[in-house]
């Protein structure tokens, strides 16, 4: 009992022991990096470029400099905000540039920028370069591109959707350089893929931009795609046939007087179709010489009908005089 009493007092000695060497080995490191931050450094930061004020109708391309390399000299503890985050410096396209051809250009003196950029008295500016920074920009132009929705869409039997599919919105405000925009002219969706769809359609979709667009801005890149999809049903309705272009000394006799044509519509559309609102006809104007037979054409369709088709391909004919 008592060597068990000892070997748990030298345990806990050993370990005060390593605690307090630990605890003084930490303490040391603490001061030694005080020590070195407490002293000055001269080095070199690569500063990201802040554009501000910018004209509304310019553009600046992505092919100019964006990044400054400015030597400071400051105490270690300066250096931690330069090295821990991501320094910019700020240039004031209404005031710090001046225009020349088809760039803006920045050139400012060392003295300058420690006297106006966000340096404090402890940091002082010793060198930047470049020592000129050239920005390209074109003029912007606004233009509305309508959007084209690509789909691979098949229903299940018996339903169909009466009007297009839409895309929400329809058109896509884009803006940048004159050149780049001009050759915009629509803007495609990804491919809408879906098979055996018997509800409406509501989804977003996005669009396949150009490449190479980092100049250019968009209002959106996705668009809703909507479709109302219903129950269909097939009707079909006899349709009397009209003779045109008929010279008034020719007399002929035709056989059928109608035709058959069947269409597709959505039950909630089926009770106003009326036979009156087809029209059939054939041309006499297209017969050929020596030929018997005239053929029919559909040149009028109710709204809300699909995939309308004659049952009857030809129709004979004889001239009586």
């Amino acid at each position: 009992m008592i060597k068990k009493i000892k070997l748990e007092l030298l345990t806990s000695i050993k370990s005060k022991r390593l605690n307090v060497f630990l605890l003084f080995l930490f303490s040391a490191f603490i001061i030694l990096i005080f020590t070195k931050l407490s002293k000055e450094y001269t080095n070199t930061v690569t500063f990201n470029i802040k554009k501000i004020n910018v004209p509304q109708d310019k553009v600046i391309l992505n092919d100019s400099t964006h990044k400054l390399a400015i030597t400071l000299k400051t105490h270690g503890f300066k250096w931690l905000k330069y090295y821990l985050g991501n320094p910019t410096i700020s240039i004031d396209f209404s005031k710090e540039v001046y225009k020349k051809q088809n760039t803006f250009i920045y050139t400012k003196s060392v003295s300058y920028l420690n006297e106006t950029k966000p340096f404090k008295n402890e940091v002082k500016l010793l060198n930047i370069s470049p020592d000129t920074l050239v920005f390209k920009y074109d003029t912007n132009l606004v233009k509305k591109v309508p959007v084209a929705l690509e789909t691979d869409i098949s229903f299940a039997p018996g339903f169909d959707i009466m009007s297009n599919y839409k895309a929400i919105p329809d058109s896509v405000t884009v803006i940048g350089p004159h050149e780049m925009v001009n050759n915009i002219n629509v803007l495609k969706t990804e491919k809408v893929l879906l098979s055996n769809v018997k509800t409406n359609i509501s989804t977003t979709v996005k669009l396949v931009l150009p490449e190479h667009t980092n100049d250019l801005k968009f209002s959106t890149k996705n668009v809703g795609f909507v479709a109302n999809v219903e129950k269909f049903t097939e009707g079909t309705v006899k349709i009397p046939i009209q003779i045109i272009n008929l010279p008034k000394d020719v007399l002929i006799k035709y056989f059928p007087k109608e035709v058959k044509v069947s269409y597709y519509t959505s039950l909630d559309n089926f009770s106003k179709i009326k036979a009156n609102d087809f029209k059939v006809i054939c041309d006499y104007n297209k017969v050929n010489t020596n030929q018997s037979v005239l053929i029919p054409e559909l040149v009028k369709a109710p709204e809300g009908v699909k995939h309308v088709k004659l049952n009857q391909q030809k129709i004979e004919f004889i001239i009586l005089k």
